[in-house]
């Protein structure tokens, strides 16, 4: 491309941001509709504030609340160190529920744009992460554990009949009244994700007896869990719990 081109493009990115902002007053606040867009494909909305004589920036709670009521829970150890890494890098603080930022009225351009960068940041981060979405929906499954006073071992390391190793998330050892239970966290359940875990399970099943029960937590909390993977598990003798039914399955590995 020419140079003109590229200077071109320049112009048309920022006359695009131009004409995608609009901003009102609304009971004494400032409220700025953004051209950038959310998850559900909504466009972000933050608030310029003043609080004596300091202006602030806020998303009003929107991100963080919007985040809880999807299912995740973001006040676990991980999550905490996580969200802080993201906002410590853009210069934007937690106040209780809401993502903010406080600016001189000649910054508000660039701490208005450090927020909006954090508030897509975290909804990426906490949402469209996969490996993120793992080590977070492992750490749920642990902390329900724990709080349902569950005996368990982390991160075992079962042998095959086949003489690989497999790695499972939890074990439960056997009781006087019940087996031995495995327990896997599939936090993207479909077709692809269960089947290695089912040749694990029937690896190890066919070494330490058929004695063992399996089960596996499935993660809902953005969409529900396909009834092809609840039957595919079934077959394999295999109790799926979905996650906004957990507490159904404790009583079955507490004892």
């Amino acid at each position: 491309m020419s140079r003109f081109e590229c200077h071109q493009l320049a112009k048309q990115y920022a006359d695009w941001l131009k004409g995608g902002f609009q901003a009102e007053e609304v009971n004494g606040v400032c409220e700025v509709i953004t051209p950038f867009v959310d998850r559900h494909n909504d466009h972000l909305i933050v608030y310029v504030e003043r609080r004596g004589d300091q202006l602030f920036i806020t998303d009003d709670g929107h991100t963080l609340s919007d985040l809880a009521q999807s299912g995740v829970d973001m006040n676990t150890p991980r999550r905490t160190e996580e969200l802080g890494i993201i906002l410590r890098g853009l210069g934007v603080k937690r106040s209780r529920s809401e993502l903010e930022v406080e600016a001189a009225r000649e910054a508000i351009p660039n701490k208005l744009h450090s927020l909006i960068q954090a508030i897509l940041a975290v909804n990426d981060m906490f949402i469209t992460a996969q490996s993120h979405v793992r080590s977070f929906f492992l750490e749920d499954v642990r902390l329900f554990l724990q709080s349902s006073e569950i005996r368990f071992n982390e991160n075992v390391k079962l042998t095959g009949k086949s003489g690989f190793d497999h790695a499972v998330n939890f074990l439960i050892p056997a009781s006087s009244s019940r087996p031995e239970r495995i327990v896997q966290a599939i936090s993207t359940p479909n077709r692809q994700n269960i089947g290695s875990y089912l040749f694990a399970l029937t690896d190890t099943r066919e070494a330490r007896g058929a004695g063992s029960e399996a089960y596996a937590f499935l993660n809902d909390q953005e969409n529900p869990v396909p009834a092809d993977v609840v039957g595919a598990l079934g077959s394999y003798d295999v109790h799926g719990i979905a996650w906004s039914k957990r507490d159904t399955g404790a009583e079955a590995l507490a004892n």
